[in-house]
């Protein structure tokens, strides 16, 4: 599942961090810093989506939806949480 491949690579590029990876960028400062500038990616993208669903524009929903889960997923790996897991999140509660 291609999310599964974005997360594998937002994990190597955390842990390699390769010159000019953006996920290096935001995740190379210190915990504090890096922590905070992803929280700011979040809450930056989730405001574009929000804005768009507003303004109902389609392709801009799907574009910002992409950056969310994107910058999520960064959160995410940074903090070492597998998709797994949150996988198993929807399943508890599902039923």
């Amino acid at each position: 599942m291609i999310l599964e491949e974005v997360y594998n690579t937002i994990k190597q590029r955390i842990k390699e961090k390769p010159e000019g990876s953006y996920v290096a960028k935001l995740t190379t400062d210190d915990s504090k810093l890096a922590i905070n500038k992803i929280c700011e990616k979040i809450g930056e993208e989730a405001t574009e989506l929000i804005l768009a669903g507003k303004d109902n524009k389609k392709e801009e929903i799907i574009y910002e939806s992409a950056d969310l889960i994107f910058h999520i997923m960064v959160l995410l790996a940074y903090r070492g949480i597998e998709l797994e897991e949150i996988f198993k999140e929807f399943e508890r509660r599902k039923k």
